[in-house]
């Protein structure tokens, strides 16, 4: 399963020995390789730094796999999901529905796997992630016994490795729409049609923070299926949540009400425009969540993504009795921690608030991240309280 070299520039070097493990285009001297293959990866002096995936067509070269000069075989592959594997039963607690393998963060670049009870769902990102994707999946079936293994490869960023998007069954039969627990709560799945690999995991931890916050009325903005809604639900008077798509307004009711909840109200529309009705309104909340999409999808949206954070955040401040809590999210990796923070402080200015930081945290102990890396630290989520 290894095949090819490819001979890096020093500065390539440099970045292997600084803990990062893509290599761009611009610093592969030569390559000596099929697509997808896995490749050892040199400098001009012949010395090894270990094995990579190499691309044909993404600006992101070779991943590197491991810093060793071994074979990757299917030994490899078990090893590395054990690892992953052992560290999820470490800090998972009352879920069936997990991020099992995160990428790089767990030294399988651009492989995805997130666990839905007995059920898998894979991504496969990159030309040598394609490759082994057999094998991962052989090893999941033998390792996990899963009723069935999902593939959803309908993500965008396969466009850029030359590579075709894909909705499949790879191993038993479609689950078709498959109740698990988050958090001990029950959620209604579609993993075929749901976004991601059928939902958004990274947020499962904060949501628990959340709910130990929260009190009153609460507001749940860019609420996708009402996961942060019904955590926040038992604990408020009256939860409404808002979202553009009615499809995930319509999981949203009936994930209320397979969990008896009675008080959260779901409703389609544009959240900046109600966030701004309310302020006109001078319509008060005591808990508001802002959880949107990445604004930032490349360099070239980073402005407009600032000022869609600060307009969102500023209208939400505004809309907080004293006392309340506002808990707001960026999963957008082009805005950084120190952006985020400055936005946020030029909006809490803006609205007049004084403004406590009660807690910073990221993307679940099951999407974890590499200090090398920071491509990998994406999801900033701060816990802030109005005191007036």
């Amino acid at each position: 399963m290894s095949a090819g070299y490819a001979l890096i520039s020093q500065k390539a070097v440099d970045r292997l020995q600084a803990g990062h493990l893509w290599i761009y285009r611009s610093d592969v001297l030569a390559c000596e390789a099929s697509p997808g293959s896995i490749v050892s990866v040199k400098d001009k002096n012949g010395r090894i730094y270990g094995r990579a995936f190499y691309s044909s067509s993404s600006l992101i070269t070779l991943r590197l796999i491991t810093r060793e000069d071994r074979n990757i075989d299917k030994e490899f592959w078990r090893q590395r999901i054990e690892q992953a594997r052992q560290l999820r039963q470490q800090v998972v607690q009352n879920s069936e529905v997990f991020r099992l393998v995160n990428g790089e963060g767990d030294w399988m670049p651009s492989i995805v796997v997130d666990r839905y009870g007995d059920v898998l769902s894979i991504q496969t990102l990159s030309q040598g992630a394609e490759q082994v994707k057999p094998v991962l999946t052989e090893l999941l079936i033998e390792m996990f016994q899963p009723k069935a293994i999902v593939e959803r490869n309908d993500s965008k960023v396969r466009a850029l490795e030359g590579l075709p998007q894909a909705i499949s069954i790879l191993h038993g039969s479609d689950p078709g729409e498959i109740v698990c627990r988050e958090n001990g709560r029950p959620f209604y799945y579609q993993l075929l049609s749901g976004q991601k690999t059928g939902a958004f995991l990274d947020q499962r931890e904060n949501r628990v923070w959340a709910a130990t916050l929260a009190h009153g009325s609460a507001l749940d903005c860019f609420c996708y299926s009402g996961s942060f809604a019904v955590h926040l639900a038992p604990v408020c008077e009256e939860v409404e949540a808002i979202d553009m798509s009615e499809s995930a307004a319509a999981l949203g009711r009936r994930n209320a009400a397979l969990n008896g909840l009675s008080n959260v109200r779901f409703e389609t529309e544009n959240v900046f425009d109600r966030l701004k009705l309310y302020d006109h309104l001078k319509k008060r909340f005591d808990t508001i969540v802002l959880d949107p999409p990445a604004f930032a999808k490349n360099r070239s949206h980073v402005e407009a993504a600032l000022r869609g954070y600060r307009e969102i955040n500023l209208r939400a401040l505004r809309l907080l009795n004293p006392g309340g809590v506002l808990v707001t999210a960026s999963c957008s990796q082009l805005i950084d921690e120190t952006l985020f923070l400055n936005l946020l402080t030029q909006a809490a200015s803006d609205a007049r608030k004084k403004v406590q930081v009660l807690q910073k945290r990221t993307q679940g102990q099951d999407h974890p991240f590499l200090l090398s890396m920071p491509e990998t630290f994406y999801l900033k989520c701060l816990f802030l309280r109005v005191l007036d």
